[in-house]
């Protein structure tokens, strides 16, 4: 997807009030014009919040969760506690969130394999889009094909012509099948004519554990988990896969401009609670999660790591959430990608 694309994709839908179509950096974001809240949201929350992130800890949603609840947290003079339940390719989480109390005490923080998953999988026990209510979009960035510093790729085509004549031979780490990660690897696969063989992982930070040491030739992982291992020297860092360069990572190309021409794979991360919570609490939640993100600690943090800062309002991101799996089903159907 083209980043004029990302920006305009999103539509309004819901009970909110109708409004043109955005997705902007919450530095400038407009604000919102609202109902008056309900007096049962003044109290909220009167207790701590639990923010499930469904991967294990230390993967590239750990660094964006974190300063987002540490921010929420000063805002509501509650504690917002981060609870990683990774596995099932993120599932396990999900459905804990879907089976907890609508209440708002219960964030889920999502990737894209939330709308990948509704394809990918026949039975998850949960609808993403029957099940969750959504709050808004947190953050968008390109993935980072990423190598060993052992490897003898120094660009993308030095790494195709290596897959060639090491036919069969190659491996690219994700984590997790269905991931956006994977998806990019499966994707750079046919576009670029090669054989690489998948090895999926319980989340970024096993899979970063084989990819330092060589035990896999490359990775196609998220800029938030990649970036600062490439600014370490400890990763190196060949092109970016979304269809523009990163204003956080100006220096490396895109896959695209390396030759793959229209090559184009963007991840995004989006906050969610369980279907019928009170409008009024979600409205709270929306509101102060983008306060929260607008915030230039938050900022500089998002920054550090490669992404940039996005809201939406709920209807905008459901419709963003069909979007997605519109998207994504034919691919995932074509590939014949099946979970483990």
């Amino acid at each position: 997807m083209r980043r004029r694309e990302f920006i305009t994709l999103i539509g309004s839908a819901g009970a909110w009030p109708a409004r043109r179509p955005f997705l902007r950096p919450a530095a400038g974001t407009a604000v919102f014009t609202l109902p008056a809240r309900p007096a049962t949201a003044q109290n909220y929350p009167n207790r701590f919040v639990r923010m499930i992130v469904p991967f294990p800890p230390g993967g590239g949603m750990d660094p964006v969760a974190r300063p987002l609840a540490n921010r929420l947290s000063e805002i509501w003079g509650q504690s917002v506690v981060i609870e990683n339940k990774g596995g099932g390719g993120s599932n396990i989480g999900t459905l804990a969130a879907a089976q907890s109390a609508p209440d708002g005490y219960t964030l889920l923080m999502v990737a894209p394999s939330f709308a990948i998953n509704h394809t990918l999988y026949p039975s998850l026990g949960f609808d993403a889009v029957a099940d969750f209510a959504p709050i808004t979009l947190v953050c968008s960035f390109p993935n980072l094909m990423t190598v060993p510093n052992s490897s003898s790729a120094m660009s993308v085509m030095s790494f195709i012509e290596y897959a060639k004549a090491n036919r069969g031979r190659i491996t690219f780490a994700s984590s997790g099948i269905g991931t956006a990660p994977h998806l990019a690897g499966e994707l750079f696969n046919r576009m670029a004519g090669i054989e690489m063989t998948h090895v999926p992982y319980r989340g970024a930070g096993p899979a970063l554990n084989d990819l330092i040491p060589g035990r896999v030739d490359v990775m196609f992982g998220t800029m938030s988990s990649m970036l600062p291992q490439v600014n370490s020297r400890t990763l190196r860092g060949l092109a970016v896969t979304s269809a523009a360069r990163s204003p956080f990572a100006a220096a490396f190309p895109t896959i695209a401009e390396s030759g793959l021409p229209g090559f184009d794979v963007s991840s995004w991360y989006a906050l969610f609670v369980p279907a019928r919570t009170p409008e009024e609490i979600v409205r709270k939640i929306h509101d102060d999660t983008a306060a929260a993100l607008a915030h230039p600690s938050v900022q500089q943090r998002f920054a550090e790591m490669g992404a940039v800062v996005v809201t939406s309002t709920p209807g905008e991101l459901g419709a963003y959430l069909k979007r997605e799996i519109d998207k994504w089903a034919p691919i995932i159907k074509e590939a014949g990608i099946k979970p483990e």
